[in-house]
């Protein structure tokens, strides 16, 4: 015959902690093949030498940013708003997302 359990008041108070989804920093926008750079519309900031996580429905990959350019210009870090052309090492389609890994 099965138990009962009762609950107790300690039992009914525990909450089970919410895990939130990563949230995107960005979208790419454009890809230029001949030179492997992804155009990323920022949403949050971002800087020379961080890990992005690169997201096309089942497909990732993984790599640290190593040229960052703004207006045909290297920059070291770009701001939420921007659109800014990263080198990326696999091909990315518009509309991928992009995560801090």
């Amino acid at each position: 015959m099965p138990t009962k359990v009762k609950k107790t008041a300690k039992m009914a108070k525990t909450k089970t902690p919410k895990i939130k989804a990563p949230k995107p920093i960005g979208k790419i926008t454009h890809y230029y093949d001949r030179i492997g750079v992804g155009i990323i519309k920022l949403s949050a900031g971002i800087k020379l030498g961080e890990v992005l996580r690169f997201k096309h429905k089942d497909d990732e990959f993984i790599q640290a940013v190593t040229s960052l350019q703004y207006s045909h210009k290297p920059v070291k870090s770009a701001t939420k708003g921007k659109s800014v052309g990263v080198e990326v090492k696999q091909e990315v389609k518009e509309g991928d997302l992009v995560y801090k890994a």
